[in-house]
């Protein structure tokens, strides 16, 4: 049996915590996968996981075991890539996360550009507004918006994308227009759960960074759920500006506070540190990082 199988059925297992996706993964039986497993722990004579009928599990040597074994798995693939002279012909799968407006509306075109240039790359697409977990859930790339906050991961910036205030112009015509961001603790925002600080917006006030609370009673996850809800007329948004840039340019919402914008978001391609890029995720990065339509100056 080949060692390099049983390693990936292993690793793909500990990855995502399941026999029938790992062995999806491989094309494989989940019973040939199991097998695969089994082989592994007798030959190195070690318990890796630890199983239920309910769950899967990494052992502490099964943990050292995955954290040695993936840069093995990743440095063989970059091997048969390199041997068949994949940097012109790409192939093989990779797995992408993404929050989910971002994703739809400025990510899906900019990756439907670099599939039709390698026809041989399979991209499986994870959208979803909650910050997942790159290594634990098998992803070789995220795209995320806003403070890089986890440290295990490297960043390739890819553009920045401004934090927007705005409001219909029914709200405003029925509350009057806030002078200044100070005014906003009189009027009604929605609350972005998944921003760092969800009650407190920060402004550019005469060259400094001014912090402003901020209440209301609609509090949402996503950033186009409260571009939607601003945009009925019941309250004040903050959102990143790729989801209300044609609100904006339809009239339907209007920017509040355009001259006193804080520095924009990062838009970042991150990955493991200690996993070798392949060269079809390498060459995906560039991609991103050299289409301007993914995050455009005007945004």
């Amino acid at each position: 049996m080949d060692k390099i199988d049983r390693m990936r059925a292993f690793a793909l297992v500990a990855q995502n915590a399941s026999f029938t996706i790992a062995a999806q993964r491989m094309g494989r039986s989940a019973r040939l996968v199991s097998k695969y497993v089994a082989d592994l722990e007798n030959t190195l004579g070690v318990q890796l996981l630890n199983r239920t009928t309910r769950s899967v599990a990494l052992t502490d040597a099964g943990a050292t075991y995955l954290a040695l074994c993936t840069p093995l798995l990743d440095g063989f693939d970059e091997l048969e890539e390199r041997v068949r002279n994949e940097q012109a012909s790409l192939r093989g799968t990779i797995h992408i996360s993404a929050p989910t407006g971002f994703g739809a509306l400025r990510l899906a075109p900019s990756l439907a550009l670099f599939a039709a240039k390698h026809p041989n790359v399979d991209l499986d697409l994870r959208f979803s507004d909650r910050r997942v977990s790159i290594v634990e859930e098998g992803i070789d790339l995220a795209i995320r918006i806003g403070p890089m906050r986890d440290s295990s991961l490297k960043v390739r910036q890819l553009g920045r994308m401004p934090l927007v205030v705005c409001a219909s112009p029914a709200y405003l015509e029925r509350t009057g227009t806030p002078s200044h961001p100070r005014a906003l603790v009189t009027h009604e925002c929605i609350i972005d759960g998944n921003m760092t600080e969800p009650t407190v917006w920060r402004f550019d006030i005469d060259g400094h960074e001014e912090a402003v609370q901020v209440n209301g009673r609609f509090r949402m996850n996503t950033p186009a759920g409260s571009a939607r809800i601003a945009a009925s007329g019941a309250a004040i948004a903050r959102c990143p500006a790729y989801t209300v840039a044609d609100a904006l340019k339809s009239g339907d919402l209007v920017e509040l506070f355009a001259e006193h914008r804080v520095t924009p978001y990062v838009v970042a391609a991150l990955f493991p540190q200690n996993r070798h890029l392949t060269t079809r995720v390498r060459t995906l990065i560039d991609h991103l990082a050299g289409d301007p339509t993914l995050c455009p100056d005007d945004a």
